[in-house]
């Protein structure tokens, strides 16, 4: 690895104030589980990197009057163990369960995990069928986007240079709703995933019809994806086992995956119709376990 000058920000306006001094040449560490491994094989080192992971106020989770509020600090491991996070959206849970080992869970950040972009991320479906946002921070004060409008490609995030991701808001009306991960890997742990997948839903119980149906989908596409086809197919559709598997083939036709070392094409089109099936039915369960609790 090739030197680099290191400047540890005291917060998020320390961060911006080095970001815009030092320009496009800078890099910036926050868990470090990625660009570390990139820092050792890139051609091109940074001259300035400049370490986030002491600033407090892009630490902790807290309900807000938009929401509930992530820092892009805030660990995989400190999702897990939140009980905001376990109480109100523990798919989100789920799928930090998911990252990696115990040792990246520990140290990689949530905000590290959505601005790598990497198209087969394990939060990035789950932030999305809860319609979740992100906050960005620059020289012009902050700006908020949909989750799936930040990833503009392999990763490339909508993010400038001088610009840093301070949070992740899940929204005051996605908060409680029954939502699934699913993820599909070549072995138990540590693995990326070939497929995964996540699903939210509410349930019209008068008529037993699904309301508000998401479906996002991960390395399927250059960037996690939504299936809006597939929802609509699901808006006011009786919830029935049929329904659910044909969200799910019509999921595979909005995905475009690719074959390489790991999986076919043809495989993770099988692996989208079957995850995609199955976050829906446990998202339902989760909808009939609420409301037989609240009935109790």
């Amino acid at each position: 690895m090739k030197a680099f000058d290191l400047v540890i920000a005291k917060d998020a306006a320390h961060a911006l104030a080095l970001l815009a001094e030092h320009g496009p040449s800078v890099k910036v560490l926050a868990g470090g589980t990625d660009l570390l491994v990139e820092l050792k094989s890139a051609p091109h080192i940074p001259r300035i990197v400049v370490d986030i992971s002491r600033a407090a106020d892009l630490k902790g989770i807290a309900l807000t009057d938009q929401g509930l509020r992530i820092g892009a600090l805030v660990t995989h491991t400190e999702i897990m163990c939140s009980p905001l996070i376990r109480d109100l959206v523990p798919a989100l849970a789920d799928a930090a369960h998911s990252i990696g080992a115990v040792q990246t869970r520990n140290l990689g950040t949530l905000g590290g995990n959505l601005v790598t972009c990497v198209p087969s991320m394990d939060s990035g479906p789950t932030l999305a069928v809860l319609d979740a946002l992100v906050t960005v921070a620059g020289p012009g004060g902050r700006r908020q986007l949909p989750l799936t409008g930040f990833f503009s490609g392999p990763r490339k995030a909508l993010l400038k240079a001088e610009e840093l991701l301070v949070e992740i808001i899940i929204p005051k009306d996605s908060l409680g709703k029954p939502a699934d991960f699913q993820k599909f890997g070549l072995r138990k742990g540590q693995a990326l995933a070939l497929v995964n997948a996540a699903a939210s839903l509410r349930v019209d119980w008068e008529r037993d019809v699904c309301v508000a149906p998401r479906i996002a989908l991960g390395a399927v596409a250059p960037t996690v994806i939504r299936a809006p086809a597939a929802e609509a197919y699901l808006e006011g559709r009786a919830i029935t086992p049929e329904a659910l598997a044909e969200a799910g083939r019509i999921a595979v036709g909005e995905a475009r995956p690719i074959s390489d070392f790991r999986a076919s094409a043809d495989y993770r089109r099988d692996l989208i119709a079957v995850l995609t099936r199955r976050a829906l039915a446990n998202a339902y369960a989760r909808a009939k376990a609420k409301r037989d609790g609240e009935e109790q």
